[in-house]
């Protein structure tokens, strides 16, 4: 789906500034007078192939070292467990230590949590990880998006796109003003993302194992909207 839009507010990220001239004289300062400012949209829905998680040890010892062994074992063994599945990226993710206190303020014990972040396009894999770790750890986040590869090349088609868009608007508006021609004062490029919350199916149960184990998810991924604006000023020539 692509929609070329004119007076949209422009998105925030990733832009690119682009200065040249064009249908008069190269040289020539802007005037000041007979300018247009607008702005043009392209816009396309692509299918998230990208899946990223979180998941979290949570524990309480009566002090912080045997609350840091507890939490370290338990993420080494995730981490073992997640060598297993090669296509997906493992890392380390947020770790925090807490006291508790009685009603006299005194510390009487320590509280912990230690995290796991997960990133692949393998979905398969992804899910049956997420089961196996499931069985000690606790699902924090599950999200969806477009891989960074798959985004770019995107954006760059989108861009020559809007850029065209734009020049399309720019002749469109000279013949409605009367005008002789035009040249460009500015452009911006500007890239943007909207990832809407995805839908993933109820889990389904593995057979065999399935009462000794936690099942795994069949994902549906959703789409996202990845979109370029060229936003910019014109000044006509008579």
């Amino acid at each position: 789906m692509k929609n070329t839009l004119l007076n949209k507010a422009a998105l925030a990220s990733g832009t690119v500034c682009l200065m040249t001239a064009m249908m008069g004289s190269a040289h020539a300062e802007p005037t000041g007078y007979d300018q247009l400012t607008f702005q043009t949209e392209i816009k396309e829905e692509i299918q998230n192939d990208e899946v990223r998680a979180s998941l979290y040890k949570k524990a309480q010892a009566t002090d912080s070292k045997t609350l840091a062994t507890m939490l370290n074992t338990s993420i080494n063994n995730a981490m073992k467990i997640a060598k297993r599945y090669p296509s997906v990226t493992v890392s380390t993710g947020q770790q925090r230590t807490y006291p508790r206190y009685d009603k006299n303020d005194k510390i009487i014990g320590w509280t912990g949590q230690a995290n796991i972040d997960l990133k692949s396009t393998d979905f398969s894999a992804t899910s049956q990880l997420i089961a196996d770790l499931q069985e000690t750890l606790v699902m924090d986040n599950l999200n969806f998006g477009v891989s960074d590869t798959k985004k770019d090349a995107l954006e760059q088609k989108l861009m020559t796109e809007a850029s065209r868009a734009f020049q399309q608007q720019a002749k469109s508006l000279t013949r409605a003003w009367d005008a002789r021609g035009y040249r460009v004062i500015n452009v911006n490029l500007n890239t943007g993302s909207n990832y809407p919350r995805p839908m993933y199916s109820a889990m389904s149960m593995k057979t065999g194992m399935a009462d000794e184990s936690v099942p795994s998810q069949s994902f549906e991924s959703g789409n996202s909207t990845i979109s370029v604006t060229a936003n910019g000023t014109i000044e006509l020539t008579k």
